[in-house]
């Protein structure tokens, strides 16, 4: 009876590091998809601003 005792707590143990685990490397990808969007955003501002093609709508200028 103990040692299937100790088999459940062992297998507790190791679902709940199964768990842990998972949920970083959710929270990394999460992390870099945030990373990789701004750097995105960034060099579409930059494009933006230094070709002119910006307005108050974020729409092509029609000059």
């Amino acid at each position: 009876m103990a040692n299937k005792q100790n088999d459940k707590g062992v297998a507790e143990g190791i679902k709940e590091t199964a768990g842990a685990a998972f949920h970083a490397l959710h929270s990394a990808l999460e992390t870099t998809e945030n990373v990789a969007m701004n750097a995105v955003d960034a060099a579409k501002n930059a494009t933006d601003n230094l070709t002119g093609n910006r307005n108050e709508k974020g729409q092509r200028n029609h000059d």
